[in-house]
């Protein structure tokens, strides 16, 4: 799939930092792919940050938070997914 702009939501914004969401039935790599998110380049910022439901629609989905890298000429570069939570021991 690609970046699908009605999935990109606004948490919280405050002195030129956002905190968004995004939701996607992609892997977490290919959401951090570099141009993923070109679709949103005009919004997202360098170190806003991005918490993630993904994989959504597989056996093991993902939720984490990825940060903007980098910016520039219309190709947006995330941070891998770092992950929330951690396994279930019992």
């Amino acid at each position: 799939m690609a970046y699908q702009p009605k999935d990109l939501s606004v948490l919280a914004y405050a002195n030129g930092f956002t905190l968004w969401h995004y939701t996607s039935p992609d892997s977490g790599p290919s959401v951090a792919a570099s141009g993923y998110f070109d679709g949103a380049a005009d919004m997202l910022r360098v170190g806003d940050l991005i918490l993630a439901n993904v994989a959504t629609g597989a056996a093991s989905p993902a939720a984490g938070v990825f940060v903007v890298r980098t910016n520039a000429a219309g190709t947006v570069d995330l941070s891998n997914l770092t992950p929330f939570g951690a396994a279930n021991d019992g």
